[in-house]
């Protein structure tokens, strides 16, 4: 296939992104029918008609025994079968069609967002999360959703993001001064990459607003009593429909969830399953 959708899953003992990434591709079933979705996954996996591809983790679990389970995050781009690629978290659900994004994407060979949103579609303007990218001037860079062609530049991006990830200590020696993170970010290891191979322009454009995503979470959303959880502050109603509102607001394009009770609090995959299923 030309293009289409891959997420990497690995269950911990606290989280299942299998069933984020059932509940994620049922979602872009009803909303997106023609991009076929495939996962990486060495788990066993129910559903498996959602899923065009199921791959097997290439060359070894890097993240056997980890909690956050990123470490397999750059084998992405040497796993999908696609020609060009939409990279998404687990913890995502596509809410309307995208086909049009395939327009923007012939632009660049690797694209990151730098602007995501609020539920309330307003540009997130906080870096409470990103102070590690405000002190060390690191590019704002989301991998939660990112493109990319098979080609030779982004194949020398991944090498080094493999490096890089691999030896992620050292290399925030090297370029992280300030508010350095205890642990490995993706992120912050493909922002690293950007600065290395100075192609910041050539991947992300700073003054774009879309494509993005909605990020929820809780201390991005502007609150004047904010929360660590942003389930506890406000409800989220799933119809049965799979139109989502948070508190007033309908969403729209990509909605990124970020708090697995989430999927409990509206019964998403019961409701999707029921309404591809026409029942």
């Amino acid at each position: 296939m030309s293009k289409g959708i891959v997420v990497l899953a690995q269950n911990s003992d606290t989280e299942n992104y299998i069933d984020q990434a059932i509940v994620l591709a049922q979602s872009v079933r009803l909303t997106n029918p023609d991009i076929p979705v495939s996962i990486i996954t060495d788990d066993e996996v129910e559903d498996k008609d959602l899923f065009e591809n199921i791959i097997p983790i290439p060359w070894g679990d890097l993240a056997d025994g980890k909690s956050w389970k990123v470490e397999n995050r750059w084998k992405v781009f040497h796993a999908s079968p696609y020609k060009e690629t939409l990279v998404l978290d687990t913890d995502m659900i596509f809410l309307e069609n995208i086909d049009h994004w395939w327009n923007f994407f012939e632009n660049y060979d690797l694209y990151f967002t730098s602007n995501v949103k609020t539920y309330r579609q307003e540009v997130v303007r906080s870096d409470y999360y990103r102070k590690t990218f405000t002190s060390n001037n690191l590019p704002n860079i989301y991998t939660g959703m990112y493109y990319f062609k098979h080609c030779e530049f982004t194949h020398n991006f991944f090498a080094y993001l493999e490096m890089i990830m691999r030896n992620w200590d050292q290399f925030y020696d090297i370029f992280l001064q300030k508010e350095r993170p205890q642990h490995l970010s993706v992120d912050v290891c493909a922002a690293i990459t950007c600065n290395l191979l100075d192609c910041t322009s050539k991947v992300t454009n700073s003054k774009i607003v879309s494509p993005t995503f909605t990020h929820m979470k809780a201390h991005v959303q502007e609150w004047k009593t904010p929360r660590n959880k942003w389930l506890d502050y406000i409800s989220p109603y799933l119809d049965n429909d799979c139109c989502l509102k948070i508190g007033n607001h309908l969403q729209h394009g990509i909605f990124h969830y970020t708090e697995k009770d989430f999927l409990n609090h509206t019964d998403a995959k019961e409701k999707y399953r029921r309404l591809l299923n026409n029942e």
